[in-house]
């Protein structure tokens, strides 16, 4: 286990542990919150857990009150609304988010903690393992699979799971993350607010356990997988327009080409064009993708300059901390 022996921020002199805080978004968990609650004031005693709940109907309040947690309220519902609320009220150096559903450990919290500081980092990502298929159950995990590649070849190949749900993040990426997704499709979010960007982002194994009985998993497979699919075309379309518009570009050419081909072939046999319609299709969407290649080449100058902007304004806010030591307990 890593323990901390100094942080730094600059002053040799200064023996001050940053400030955590973790944060736990929760939709009726009262079978599970206590226990996460539990686990990070054991492992972080130095830590404080916010509990965010979102118009639970169970004991969840009263069990994070009574587990230690301060708990506040968010009407809006649903997973993107809250992490809105969270970035936005509390106030530390270093932010951990985590469900509330006791799938992730929080044994591993210190270690990510510790990568985050050492290694000034931006985001670390708690990637999940496990050998329990009731834990990350196939849909899901060829769902991540599939989200995850896609999320890769368009922005970068820095995660290996981007719908994790446990990730240890510095002040200054929270302060600068826009955060405007509504529901699930905020871990993709995130992702992509960390690729964009260029900030520097690290992974550690975690361990990924089952919920336990009387817990009952708020995410739909086919719902939520589509409601993710089409957040990450939409952060194509607004991060990469170039690539967006001429992929859209290619698919209008190859629709005209093959409409124009059987003409083109009558033509040259026949001297005639018999089938004008098809015709004026054809260049109509040759147009089409010439304007649409324009609007990418346009969009993405713009995207660039909005790019910097958001750069500059991640790089206005203070870093969490500089050196630290470290002491390993060996027992």
């Amino acid at each position: 286990m890593v323990t901390a022996k100094r942080l730094s921020y600059g002053k040799e002199d200064s023996q001050s542990w940053p400030k955590i805080a973790v944060l736990v978004p929760c939709y009726n968990e009262a079978a599970t919150v206590g226990r996460v609650v539990h686990d990070f004031l054991t492992f972080l005693p130095q830590a404080q857990v916010f509990v965010y709940d979102n118009n639970s109907t169970d004991r969840t309040v009263q069990v994070a009150l009574e587990a230690g947690a301060t708990v506040r309220s968010v009407m809006k519902q649903g997973k993107g609304h809250v992490i809105r609320r969270m970035f936005s009220d509390v106030e530390a150096d270093i932010f951990i988010l985590v469900d509330g559903d006791d799938t992730y450990s929080a044994h591993e919290a210190p270690l990510m903690v510790e990568k985050l500081v050492v290694n000034r980092l931006d985001m670390v990502v708690g990637v999940r393992t496990t050998e329990d298929g009731d834990a990350y159950r196939t849909g899901h995990r060829f769902g991540n699979k599939v989200l995850t590649w896609m999320v890769t070849r368009i922005f970068g190949n820095a995660f290996s799971d981007i719908l994790s749900g446990y990730r240890v993040l510095s002040r200054r990426f929270v302060k600068s993350f826009p955060a405007l997704a509504n529901g699930f499709e905020t871990e993709t979010e995130i992702t992509v607010h960390a690729l964009e960007l260029n900030m520097p982002v690290g992974e550690v194994p975690t361990n990924y356990r089952s919920r336990p009985t009387g817990s009952l998993s708020k995410l739909h497979t086919y719902r939520d997988g589509w409601r993710i699919f089409r957040t990450i075309i939409s952060l194509i379309k607004a991060e990469r327009p170039l690539v967006f518009f001429s992929f859209l570009a290619g698919l209008l050419s190859a629709v005209a080409i093959v409409l124009i081909i059987p003409i083109l072939i009558t033509y040259q046999k026949t001297g005639q064009v018999p089938r004008f319609p098809t015709a004026i299709l054809s260049m109509g969407l040759f147009l089409a993708a010439f304007l649409s290649v324009t609007s990418g080449l346009v969009l993405d100058t713009i995207t660039r300059g909005r790019r910097e902007m958001k750069r500059l304004f991640y790089l206005s806010i203070p870093h969490h901390g500089s050196m630290v030591e470290y002491e390993r307990d060996e027992r």
